[in-house]
């Protein structure tokens, strides 16, 4: 984990032995679980600490405001735990609700966040449009998180419900996401979100920008957001 221990100082977050430790715990369970659970296709060690781990502890660059007081979090979509689960292990005060739609990827969060000890974590088996209007998360986050799930309007369907007004979802888009931004503009009115920052971050040894994009929630949702499953990858809002 040097590599991580490293880049991870850069941007003033310094890493105690034991968050390291949980690091390289984090990293063995990934390779021992992708094949059976398809996690991910980034194995080697360089590739989990700068496209996985780094990307994920990125988002505390614009998000340190939110997290102070103990912030209540929703990793939409998070896969094999990014990146919310790299957060939750340096900022150990957040709540943290997990949620994912694939079954075999929701155990392997359960074991990993069990293995690390993780307390105030809760996975959810269950996708993003019925989620977000369960009483007890609809309107309720201080913070949403998304990482890889689909084009930005989409996203933003399935992250603005969830926050609280005042609320902030960052999500992490690539080399499109000022575009993206550009086509956000109808769903960005529908749900309630005004963009707040854009802040580029460069990952090291990748030649190509990261966009870290945050949404704040200055008006409610409509309750027929997000549509029913399926239909915000159908008809996106733009």
């Amino acid at each position: 984990m040097k590599l991580l221990l490293q880049e991870a100082k850069r941007w003033g977050i310094n890493l105690t032995p034991e968050q390291v430790e949980s690091f390289r715990i984090y990293y063995q369970e990934l390779l021992s679980w992708h094949e059976r659970a398809s996690l991910t296709t980034v194995t080697d060690p360089e590739g989990v600490q700068i496209q996985h781990f780094l990307d994920s502890l990125s988002c505390l660059l614009v998000l340190e405001p939110w997290l102070k007081g103990g912030a209540r979090v929703i990793d939409i979509g998070t896969g094999a735990g990014f990146p919310g689960l790299p957060m939750k292990i340096v900022r150990p005060g957040i709540s943290l609700v997990l949620l994912e739609s694939t079954r075999k990827k929701v155990e392997f969060l359960q074991h990993l966040v069990g293995l690390l000890g993780l307390q105030g974590v809760e996975t959810v088996w269950g996708r993003a449009e019925e989620a977000g209007h369960e009483p007890r998360f609809r309107a309720s986050f201080d913070i949403a998180l998304g990482r890889a799930v689909g084009p930005f309007p989409v996203l933003l369907e399935y992250a603005l419900p969830f926050l609280k007004l005042g609320g902030v979802l960052v999500a992490q888009r690539g080399q499109a996401g000022k575009r993206e931004i550009q086509e956000a503009t109808k769903a960005l009115d529908l749900l309630g979100g005004q963009i707040k920052q854009i802040r580029e971050v460069l990952l090291p040894n990748r030649r190509e920008p990261r966009y870290l994009v945050v949404v704040e929630k200055v008006a409610i949702t409509p309750e027929k957001y997000p549509r029913r499953p399926g239909v915000p990858h159908k008809k996106p809002l733009v």
